[in-house]
């Protein structure tokens, strides 16, 4: 079994970064950290350094779970999360979450709704910590 974290490079997504690390040291689980790619997108802010990466894998090998790094390419970022819950069978996702106006909800969409609610097991979201 394993943890999937689905991370974007923001203050959210490195609190659900965390939450991921202890989710999978609780359970004994494989902790598998995604950053979804949108295909065809020349610049994307939700694109992650190799670097970033590698410190979310460091940080939970020092915690004494296994981790590893999937970056798929896909025209729907949520449609290729979804196919990596089911392929590698997981307990749980974990996604960060941010505040957003309702205009920029109608405007832009909900990924986070759209894991929230087409995910086949349980998700944690997990927000910043407020400053």
């Amino acid at each position: 079994m394993s943890i999937l974290l689905s991370y974007v490079p923001s203050e959210s997504g490195n609190a659900a970064a965390g939450a991921a690390i202890a989710e999978a040291k609780a359970h004994g689980a494989l902790l598998i950290v995604v950053n979804a790619v949108r295909g065809g997108a020349l610049v994307d802010q939700r694109v992650a350094t190799e670097s970033a990466l590698r410190s979310i894998v460091d940080r939970a090998r020092e915690a004494g779970v296994q981790a590893t790094v999937e970056q798929p390419e896909s025209p729907d970022v949520v449609d290729a999360l979804l196919d990596l819950i089911t392929q590698h069978e997981a307990r749980m996702v974990v996604i960060g979450t941010r505040h957003r106006s309702p205009v920029g909800k109608l405007v832009t969409g909900s990924t986070a709704q759209r894991i929230l609610l087409d995910s086949p097991c349980p998700v944690l979201a997990v927000k910043a910590p407020a400053d």
